[in-house]
């Protein structure tokens, strides 16, 4: 019960400040449970949620949800979805910040353990994330610690829009 209240039936959340579950590879969703037990992913909510669960109960958890449909989620700045699209497709070269696609992959479906899916995801809980990573206050990512220090709050808002409009 304590995941549908933030996360919404069958992991679609419609609290933007809180990130679809449905559809991300079960590895990744058993991970970042495990995270939250830690200092790295510190997290009021979910670390005392998590630090309750045994490890069979978060992998059930994260292999229900894998399975679950993503509902879609829509850009909503149509102003910057060029430069969201060209962050997620090629990056930012002058900065050193990679394609998002490069590990995300060409859709945003994720690729499993290492990297979530993030089409259809919110734009609120996107730019938080990549915030968190940029300050160090998530660093459960070495990699995303060290791109989202690149990126400025434009950038992170435009490739955060896209990302919520992929498919």
């Amino acid at each position: 019960m304590a995941c549908v209240s933030c996360h919404g039936a069958a992991g679609n959340s419609t609290i933007v400040q809180n990130p679809k579950l449905a559809g991300q590879p079960a590895a990744y969703i058993a991970k970042q449970l495990a995270d939250f037990k830690t200092p790295q992913r510190n997290n009021p909510v979910m670390s005392p949620i998590a630090k309750n669960l045994s490890e069979e109960e978060m992998m059930n958890i994260a292999a229900f949800l894998e399975k679950q449909t993503p509902k879609p989620g829509a850009a909503r700045n149509k102003d910057t979805i060029e430069q969201g699209k060209k962050i997620f497709r090629a990056g930012i070269a002058e900065k050193s910040v990679p394609a998002c696609a490069s590990c995300h992959g060409a859709d945003g479906g994720g690729i499993p353990v290492q990297f979530p899916r993030l089409a259809g995801q919110h734009q609120d809980y996107t730019v938080t994330a990549l915030t968190n990573f940029r300050s160090g206050a998530r660093n459960n990512s070495p990699q995303m610690t060290t791109i989202a220090k690149r990126m400025s709050d434009d950038e992170i808002k435009a490739v955060a829009d896209y990302v919520a409009g992929l498919k």
